[in-house]
């Protein structure tokens, strides 16, 4: 069986979304996909990888996957962009190079016209079609896999938040997570879902369309990244003064509103210590107001700080030396950053949602974001010792459980 340590099947990994975003910070989407790469590696199976370019698709066999994967690791630089990726316009010079890497370790390529034909000549017949992470997904590949590599597919599914909180996408989003949902249910075999929550909104969307795949739950590994040895303090910061911290990008969702609010009143009414907050994370879309508020508000390099680029380890850094973590997300199909600092036993605040509870149990603090005064007591009350549970690594879901648990149902 997969993942028990008898047979494989064939398994051709959708490593798409990974090249599109080359020289980004990852999401947790994206190390998702990353898990998934590395983990198939590891057993004993004929492995592919398809990649969707600006000019096509391009299929790697193991080694151009395990080439593939020093890039994304950063242990081998990309090389060169060739000429076809120069050409393309729209390429970031990262994701230029990455494609070219990606034309130069495949052994085949193709016309999207072609795709069923090169997977029907390269890829063994019988195995698993794996998507990842919600790119891709088009009649077009779906079609391709079925009958071209006779493969079964599976497609994890992270959340539906763009049908269940339209209010914080992007209309194009919106518009396009509804008709990718009906693919993934009239075409999959497995959906996998990283939560309970999750598998219930995938089975209350696409139970009103027809019969539902087969849901397959696994709480995703949780990588608990290790600490840096320093991190690099905005101007203004005093270390003195004790700080908390939120990771996101900075979007409707995440609601970073609402800590600047908070913040406001913290200063307003004189608290001290006064603690400070620093918002790691780049900014994202629909949040004109929030981006006017970073730019101009008083407390602005005094209190509060805004920081991006930094890498795993320095936010780690950070937020081990912090009074904790802040979270008051509207919606979370799985939550990575609370799990982190779980497992870096780093106090954890965030808004009472299920999923929260389903996977970290009652190490967070829970504060509903209907109002500032309950999270005003509760970091006060964290500062001063009374609140604050510290989790640890031994608390978290792993990866070896998540990839037991999916593995051994696609046979």
């Amino acid at each position: 069986m997969a993942g028990t340590g008898g047979s494989h099947p064939v398994y051709l990994l959708d490593l798409s979304r990974l090249i599109s975003r080359a020289g980004r910070v990852a999401t947790g989407v994206d190390r998702v996909e990353r898990a998934y790469l590395d983990h198939l590696l590891t057993l004993d199976t004929p492995l592919f990888g398809l990649v969707r370019t600006a000019y096509g698709f391009a299929l790697l066999d193991r080694d151009g996957m395990t080439s593939l994967r020093e890039r994304l690791a950063g242990r081998v630089a990309w090389g060169r962009a060739d000429t076809l990726s120069r050409l393309r316009r729209g390429l970031s010079p990262a994701r230029q190079q990455a494609e070219a890497d990606v034309r130069r370790l495949a052994i085949a390529r193709c016309l999207p016209a072609r795709l069923t034909r090169m997977l029907a000549r390269h890829v063994p017949p019988g195995g698993v079609y794996l998507n990842l992470g919600h790119a891709n997904l088009t009649d077009r590949v779906l079609s391709a896999a079925r009958q071209g590599a006779r493969a079964r597919i599976a497609v994890l599914i992270h959340d539906t938040i763009p049908l269940d909180y339209p209010q914080y996408q992007r209309a194009e989003v919106v518009a396009r997570f509804g008709p990718m949902l009906r693919r993934v249910r009239a075409r999959a075999d497995w959906i996998i879902c990283n939560s309970i929550q999750t598998a219930a909104d995938v089975q209350r969307h696409m139970g009103a369309w027809g019969p539902v795949p087969e849901r397959i739950v696994a709480h995703l590994g949780v990588d608990v990244p290790v600490p840096a040895p320093d991190w690099p303090r905005p101007a203004g910061f005093d270390p003195a003064r004790p700080w908390f911290v939120t990771v996101g990008t900075i979007e409707p969702r995440k609601n970073h509103g609402f800590l600047l609010d908070l913040w406001d009143a913290l200063a307003r009414d004189g608290v001290q210590p006064m603690p400070q907050l620093l918002i790691y994370g780049s900014r994202g879309w629909m949040n004109d107001a929030v981006f006017a508020r970073l730019d101009n508000d008083g407390i602005m390099g005094r209190d509060v700080f805004e920081l991006s680029g930094l890498s795993d380890g320095q936010i780690a850094a950070a937020l081990t030396g912090s009074a904790g973590l802040l979270f008051p997300s509207h919606a979370e199909g799985f939550g990575l950053p609370p799990a982190e600092a779980v497992g870096l036993g780093v106090p954890v605040i965030c808004n009472d949602l299920a999923v929260y509870r389903e996977i970290l149990g009652d190490i967070p603090v829970y504060a509903k974001v209907d109002g500032i005064y309950p999270w005003q007591e509760t970091i006060l009350a964290v500062m001063a010792g009374e609140k604050g549970n510290r989790g640890s690594e031994a608390d978290l879901p792993g990866w070896d459980a998540h990839f037991n648990t999916v593995l051994s149902k696609l046979v």
